[in-house]
């Protein structure tokens, strides 16, 4: 009994995880072209990484000052010596006897009973003199503690160019991002509006396939009723058995460009994503010359252009001052030492410490940068060719914005009239549909007649679709090259 109560429960665990895992598989979200946008921007690694490189950037920019700071610099060191300390004050306090002695001597010449001093005098005499003076024979008199603190401090006039280049490698780091993040955008909506386009698509497939089904029964009860004779059912029922296989791979297809897209803007692939959105362009009247001539600045291609030129002729300026200019070098050293560097009892003594200290101010000009073959000169002349082949670069991106610009508004142009002319054709073709399908229900049109008429019906549909999203496909690469937004919808969610 035990056993099937643990069963049951276990199978009833399996059924709740497999439920919450299908309802996990299967979610569903409703997009529409701004929010998948949004989902777009949020979860792009592109962008991402494009803000990682900017953030690097921002923080280059913000700190380029810091080439002004002085350099601090302090060190420690202990070191032994075969002669320790007292040997050397020895050796000072032997050359003072030897005064003292010779003075001695004189004095015995003089004065009688007066006598030279002896080599035990002179040993006790100085010993007395450096145990006076707390020096003592030890391990510790071999060892030297030394301290140093150095301070430099270096100005060139050419940190000022580096400074301006490193703020301008900021600037043009921000065009970047936003350039990353505009391409990002017209690539979603190209592709939502293409998803569209292809779910329009299988909607017409579908409904023809509807149409070949409801023919096939139609035929079908006409021969029963023996109104039309066996080939023409086994046609109409070939006919839909052909439309099937088509209409199913389309919606196979569309499943795994929707999985696509998940990825792309950051959903987990396999949710169910519902387009909430149509085919419908919002109409602009542009003209070529006054878009150039008001917009053609705004181009992030040229902006980026001219910020990496920018940066570069502030690299130049920064060369050309370390080359043409010297530098001013202030630097300024302190060195305590401590005699007796083990002897931790004599740390607080100020007998047993020796300190010294330098200040020094240097002029210095590096005269072989003047050279034309240096290598300070070849960089700078390195530059300047690199200068020149970003200004060719922004005259060619600047020609090459105009056959943009002029291509897209022709494109416009062109998919505007093929709108208005397909408008009138889906009429004409659906008025033939009809008038096909009805006299093919009286029996005097043969079913390759309303084939016929119903491809030219479907055609027509799929035409205009297709002219509608040249158009906001077109519409959108011509924002994209100018940076700018000429729909209403776009400029108020801009200013939002």
């Amino acid at each position: 009994m035990k056993k099937c109560i643990l069963t049951a429960a276990l199978f009833a665990a399996a059924v709740c995880l497999c439920q919450a895992q299908s309802d996990k598989d299967e979610q569903t979200v409703t997009l529409t072209e701004d929010s998948a946008v949004v989902y777009a921007l949020e979860n792009s690694l592109s962008i991402k990484s494009s803000a990682i490189d900017l953030e690097i950037k921002k923080r280059a920019g913000d700190n380029a000052w810091n080439v002004l700071l002085p350099t601090v610099q302090a060190s420690g060191t202990l070191s032994r010596s075969g002669t320790s300390s007292y040997s050397s004050m020895e050796a000072a306090a032997q050359s003072a006897l030897l005064s003292a002695r010779v003075g001695a001597l004189e004095n015995a010449l003089e004065k009688e009973g007066s006598r030279p001093l002896s080599v035990g005098d002179q040993a006790a005499l100085y010993n007395q003199i450096l145990g006076g003076m707390g020096y003592e024979d030890i391990e510790s008199g071999h060892w030297t503690t030394i301290g140093n603190l150095g301070v430099s401090w270096n100005l060139s006039l050419a940190y000022i160019g580096q400074i301006k280049a490193a703020k301008a490698d900021y600037e043009g780091g921000k065009i970047t991002y936003e350039k990353s993040v505009r391409e990002t955008e017209v690539n979603v909506r190209k592709l939502f509006y293409g998803l569209l386009l292809q779910q329009e698509n299988i909607r017409i497939q579908k409904a023809s396939l509807e149409n070949a089904r409801l023919r096939a029964v139609q035929t079908e009860t006409n021969f029963k009723n023996g109104l039309v004779p066996e080939l023409s059912m086994l046609q109409a029922q070939v006919s839909y058995e052909n439309k099937r296989p088509e209409v199913e791979q389309a919606d196979r297809l569309l499943r795994q460009q929707l999985d696509t897209f998940a990825f792309i803007i950051g959903l987990p692939v396999g949710t169910n994503i519902v387009l909430d959105g149509s085919i419908e362009p919002e109409y602009v009247d542009v003209d070529v010359d006054t878009l150039i001539q008001k917009y053609s600045a705004s181009s992030l291609d040229i902006k980026n252009l001219d910020a990496t030129i920018s940066s570069l002729k502030d690299n130049l300026s920064a060369i050309n001052l370390s080359s043409y200019t010297p530098a001013l070098a202030l630097n300024y050293s302190l060195q305590p030492a401590l005699i007796y560097g083990l002897d931790f009892d004599r740390y607080t003594d100020a007998d047993n410490w020796n300190d010294s200290n330098s200040f020094s101010i240097t002029l210095a000009w590096n005269l072989t940068n003047l050279l034309p073959w240096s290598s300070n000169r070849q960089n700078a002349k390195n530059i300047e060719s690199n200068l020149k082949k970003l200004e060719l670069s922004r005259e060619m991106a600047v020609e090459n914005q105009k056959v943009e610009v002029r291509k897209a508004v022709d494109t416009l142009t062109q998919a505007r009239q093929q709108i208005n002319a397909m408008g009138r054709n889906i009429k004409l073709a659906q008025r033939s549909y009809e008038m096909t399908m009805r006299s093919y229900r009286n029996g005097t049109t043969e079913l390759l007649d309303v084939r016929d008429a119903e491809s030219q019906l479907d055609q027509a549909k799929l035409g205009l679709a297709n002219q509608k999203f040249n158009y906001i496909s077109a519409l959108l690469d011509l924002e994209k090259t100018l940076n700018i937004n000429l729909t209403s919808a776009k400029n108020e969610g801009g200013n939002k």
